[in-house]
């Protein structure tokens, strides 16, 4: 894989371990934005808006290089459900998910240092929940899993792996990083740059 090493603008080990599972070249940089007074009507416009966000908070760490951002988030009923602040608003949000479809956003930015080149995309992921029962819900919230997660739920997780009955588009995407397409935006962007 003829990748250049980037910096990864993430606090999230889900992204890291998709990365490091395809041997990519990466630095870690923990970057911590606020993502409460972001507000977009446009759920491709907000996780792009964030990861670009993210990735601009990165660059005054370093003085050269590409830094790759994310930012994921589940919409649906035309809003955006983002971590789960406490059990209630975790059972309150994998409720709202029950027995319906959802979509799963991830926005990625890559910002190249110091020429402030820049290319933001979005992937988009359809999921479905079967019926969920209550007594699986709170196993699910006593297990701890949910609260680092938007929607509170990660498809990769072992309980949250049996409440999806479809997925249409990038398993990966759910997980945090659409990884297809990233290495295909990074592959180029690294090219357009020589």
């Amino acid at each position: 894989m003829n990748l250049p090493h980037f910096y990864l603008a993430s606090r999230s080990p889900r992204r890291r371990q998709i990365l490091e599972m395809v041997g990519m070249n990466f630095t870690l940089l923990d970057v911590e934005v606020d993502e409460n007074n972001h507000f977009t009507n446009d759920p491709r416009e907000y996780v792009m808006s964030l990861s670009e966000k993210k990735a601009r908070e990165a660059a005054t760490r370093i003085t050269e290089g590409i830094i790759a951002a994310a930012d994921t988030i589940v919409y649906i009923d035309g809003g955006v459900l983002n971590k789960p602040l406490d059990a209630e608003d975790a059972r309150r949000m994998l409720r709202t998910l029950s027995g319906r479809t959802h979509t799963v956003f991830t926005g990625f930015t890559l910002l190249e240092v110091p020429s402030e080149k820049l290319l933001s995309e979005c992937e988009a992921t359809d999921v479905t929940f079967r019926k969920l029962e209550d007594e699986e819900i709170e196993e699910y919230i006593e297990s701890g899993a949910p609260f680092d997660k938007a929607g509170a739920y990660g498809i990769q997780d072992d309980l949250s792996a049996l409440f999806v009955a479809r997925i249409d588009g990038d398993f990966y995407n759910v997980v945090g990083l659409p990884l297809p397409r990233f290495y295909l935006a990074l592959k180029s962007f690294a090219r357009a740059g020589r």
